[in-house]
């Protein structure tokens, strides 16, 4: 009959169908949310380095952590390979953005990164170079980055950063600090950008640590906390075992609140022997 209002039972059917559909619906997107966050973290996990080089007098570490909400994966990233010439080359960096996109851009910065670094010795010119490339394609995304480069032979390190985090480093006998080296913007922003490069020869034994903003920022810490933090870390345990010293650094991570991934990459080195360099 028109204009019959439906009964109490009527109406808590229709109510109970509903959000029966709501809930499906919201079931599917969780479990396609899931699905691409797995693919992401796969994607990353495969992109980076089975193991980091290490040469007479050089040991390196790194560390990496997934977002600890478990919903969002980024784009963080370390690398560290050996070059024709007996060198060595090093890179850490956060790419902008969340999910599968942001997983898939880092790998393809980071092959880029090897790829001029196996042509062009210069820190700051690989970084130029990829940079150019990265506009070139005109892509949504872009990254941060530290790229280091080092010679076994002068005990020489030289790196170059592209609106990353500064490195930490500390010597044995109590001293460090942040190494806050002139930069140029992130990667894949403007065409023809210049990055400085700074270059240092290791005397003492030392460590030398570069981590991504997920470390050292987040709603309990501001970046500048995190870094004095992690100063400490660093220097008061510069003779620790640099997988150690990652682990360390890394545990920063958990007081800052941050929900991003995060990555260290720690170098340590024992300094030139009396009398000149290592062989």
């Amino acid at each position: 009959m028109n204009g019959q209002r439906p009964s109490r039972e009527e109406s808590a059917d229709a109510l109970l169908t509903r959000l029966g559909r709501l809930t499906a619906v919201a079931r599917e997107r969780v479990e396609v949310q899931q699905a691409r966050v797995e693919l992401a973290e796969a994607l990353q996990r495969e992109m980076l380095p089975a193991r980091l080089p290490q040469v007479p007098g050089l040991r390196a570490a790194a560390r990496y952590a997934p977002a600890r909400d478990g919903l969002d994966i980024g784009g963080d990233w370390y690398d560290g390979f050996e070059l024709g010439d007996g060198t060595l080359g090093f890179s850490i960096g956060d790419v902008q953005g969340h999910d599968v996109e942001a997983a898939a851009f880092m790998g393809q910065v980071r092959m880029a990164l090897r790829a001029v670094a196996s042509t062009v010795s210069d820190p700051g010119e690989i970084l130029g170079r990829v940079n150019d490339l990265l506009v070139s394609v005109d892509g949504p995304l872009f990254a941060t980055c530290s790229f280091l480069r080092f010679d076994p032979a002068t005990n020489e390190l030289h790196s170059a950063r592209a609106g990353h985090v500064g490195a930490v480093w500390a010597a044995v006998g109590g001293r460090g600090g942040v190494a806050e080296d002139v930069g140029g913007l992130p990667l894949g922003i403007l065409s023809g950008e210049r990055y400085p490069v700074t270059r240092r020869r290791w005397t003492r034994p030392g460590a030398y640590v570069l981590v991504t903003d997920g470390v050292v920022e987040g709603p309990s810490f501001s970046i500048e906390e995190g870094l004095a933090r992690v100063t400490q870390l660093v220097t008061a345990g510069v003779g620790l075992d640099p997988g150690s010293l990652a682990d360390r650094v890394m545990r920063v991570a958990g007081r800052t609140g941050h929900l991003d991934d995060a990555a260290v990459l720690v170098l340590a080195h024992e300094g030139t022997p009396p009398g000149g360099s290592r062989p």
